[in-house]
């Protein structure tokens, strides 16, 4: 957390800019999409109605499930649906370990649920900011879809120099935004003000048991209104619990009621705006502006749910759920300014997909919900568990409140349901594809550590064996990486076998990573004499943590190992994994499995270590 370091003014001018993009830009197509759908007769009681239902769906979803109980369950100051499947997964460990299985694949579903959320909210934001260029004039609809992919593609070409510069402004474009969203709608409130009256509840419980099916079926666009809801609790490791809710509850949450009231003042006197209620709120000369700012607004809450997905990604690396992909820093002050390649074009492919296929925020709305309800869903399902287990809660308490917010989730994932022909699938493909990716890899990386296991030798002893006729002795010290401690590195025996020499000192490192964000450098290593100048070696990572093992390997100094950067050595064993049939994977899964490994990033490079000190022996390994 960053929270030591800067003001909480700072922290919360941050989170304005950073958590709150995407759902202060959810005002530009949220009753649009409501009305738009056919289903709710325009009339003057189902304005109030469905204003009713969005104040009130903000106000439980956001304020009270997000803002308020979820930020609390923070593991180690850290967020987010990997934080809290890690959380929930320590908390049962000892207690329902049996659940402990069950309970990582439903997080890691839901991590990966959050790809195809990416895919869909940078697309719809953009393309219905750009969309105001219709509400200027119609000459300007060809355009839209062009000047929609050239934004996409600067914002994803820019990605490789980082956030660092631009970062800073991110947060006054989006209070100027909130400025000017909350101005709008105070203009159209004051010329006809009793629109407030639909604060009040009764309104959306009235329009609910006067019309229960329509009721239902317009949660799929309502949900609409809180997009991006799950970045309040991703981020708090960027900016601490109480900046967000600041900023939630004194400038984002006040400025969408005021947007929102604003449209439903504006549609009761003019019921022709309902084809894009958020642009005609503004006077004729100012929605060109408007249009400029709406699409800045929208750039800035793509670009945090871009660096979003390359966070999640490194963590999802360092739970062993993905191989190894290059990894960029951006900042040499920042550590979580990091830049994935591979992640950023496929991510950018996938958008253009879903601009090209489905060509206008209307049609994306119809894809858009269901990944996300069901995030949300598993969210509490986790909480559950944390709050439950991990605080030891009342077991009535937390099923009560659990039900609650559950009852709440599936109403929506169930109307969104109602859209999977529409569009709806789109994001579950992407979701479902990257689970069976995360899947395999996990699964596979289990296959091919037996499989070591079983064809190794125990490396005390081997290391006795070995000096009973000792090899000639080199200067130096060499590092040799294995995945299993106390088990002889298949680098060693071939550089036995082929160089027929061995270095003054010698280390056997196993790097291992948990589910906890940061481990501290006093926590980093574990190390056990071997004699005769060698060393095991245990590395220790949170999924937070970014690796570099020369860097960790530097501490050895404080326990009298010497290590010189000049005269050091890393030894690392390239495995080259064959399928085979007959094991414990399908033979597709195989084949995916040993496309992944083949692809994934070198080990030299992932683990920062100096690549003119690296020596690579390879193997074969059939699993």
């Amino acid at each position: 957390m960053q929270t030591g370091k800067s003001s909480l003014s700072a922290l919360t001018l941050g989170a304005v800019g950073v958590v709150y993009g995407d759902i202060g830009t959810s005002v530009l197509y949220t009753l649009k999409e409501v009305f738009g759908t056919g289903h709710v007769p325009f009339t003057p009681a189902n304005i109030y109605g469905v204003l009713s239902i969005v104040f009130w769906t903000l106000t439980l979803i956001v304020s009270v499930k997000y803002v308020t109980l979820v930020l609390r369950a923070d593991n180690e100051g850290e967020g987010g649906l990997v934080a809290m499947l890690a959380l929930a997964s320590q908390s049962v460990k000892d207690k329902a370990p049996a659940l402990r299985k069950w309970m990582l694949l439903i997080g890691i579903f839901g991590t990966c649920l959050f790809y195809g959320d990416g895919v869909i909210t940078p697309a719809i934001t953009v393309l219905s900011a750009v969309e105001g260029l219709d509400v200027v004039s119609p000459a300007f609809r060809r355009a839209v879809i062009p000047l929609t992919l050239a934004i996409l593609l600067v914002l994803f070409w820019v990605q490789k120099h980082g956030t660092a510069g631009i970062g800073k402004f991110f947060g006054p474009v989006m209070v100027l935004w909130f400025i000017c969203i909350a101005a709008l709608g105070v203009y159209h409130i004051a010329g006809n003000p009793q629109i407030l009256g639909a604060l009040s509840p009764h309104h959306a419980l009235a329009f609910i048991w006067r019309q229960p099916g329509i009721s239902f079926i317009i949660l799929g666009a309502v949900v609409l209104c809180v997009t991006g809801a799950e970045a309040l609790y991703a981020d708090m490791g960027h900016f601490g619990r109480q900046p967000i809710r600041i900023a939630w509850f004194f400038v984002v949450m006040p400025a969408l009621t005021l947007n929102y009231f604003g449209q439903g003042a504006l549609l009761l006197t003019h019921p022709e705006a309902v084809k894009n209620p958020f642009f005609m709120m503004a006077p004729e000369w100012l929605t060109l502006p408007l249009v400029g700012l709406a699409t800045v607004a929208a750039v800035v809450a793509s670009q945090a749910l871009i660096s979003g997905a390359f966070s999640v990604t490194r963590q999802v690396i360092q739970l062993g759920y993905l191989p190894r992909l290059q990894i960029r820093h951006t900042s040499t002050r920042d550590t979580g300014q990091i830049y994935l390649p591979f992640v950023n074009w496929a991510l950018f492919g996938m958008i253009v997909l879903a601009v090209v296929l489905f060509r206008s925020s209307s049609n994306l709305a119809a894809a858009y919900g269901i990944a996300v309800t069901l995030d949300m869903t598993i969210t509490t399902v986790l909480t559950f568990f944390v709050v439950r287990y991990g605080w030891n809660y009342p077991l009535a308490l937390v099923l009560a409140s659990t039900a609650f917010f559950l009852a709440i989730d599936l109403a929506f994932f169930g109307s969104n349901l109602l859209k999977l022909l529409d569009g709806g699938w789109f994001p579950l493909l992407i979701g479902g594809a990257v689970f069976i990716l995360m899947t395999t890899w996990k699964d596979g990386r289990e296959l091919l550590t037996q499989t070591l296991r079983e064809g190794s030798i125990d490396l005390k002893s081997f290391l006795d064996a070995v000096f009973i006729s000792p090899p000639a002795r080199v200067a130096g010290t060499a590092v040799f990486l294995t995945a299993q401690p106390g088990m002889v590195p298949n680098a060693l025996m071939h550089n036995l076998k082929h160089n027929k020499v061995l270095h003054e000192q010698n280390l056997f490192v196993t790097v291992r990573n948990h589910e906890v964000p940061w481990i501290g450098m006093e926590r980093r290593l574990e190390i056990e004499p071997l004699g005769r100048d060698c060393w095991q070696v245990i590395v220790h990572y949170g999924f937070k943590n970014g690796p570099d093992l020369p860097k960790a390997l530097g501490l050895l100094k404080a326990r009298n190992v010497g290590l010189e950067p000049m005269s050091t050595s890393y030894f690392l064993s390239r495995d080259i994994v064959t399928p085979t049939l007959g094991s414990g994977l399908a033979p597709w899964r195989e084949k995916l499995f040993a496309h992944m490994h083949h692809s994934a990033t070198a080990a030299a490079e992932f683990l920062h270590l100096p690549s003119n000190s690296v020596v690579e022996l390879g193997s074969v390994v059939e699993i």
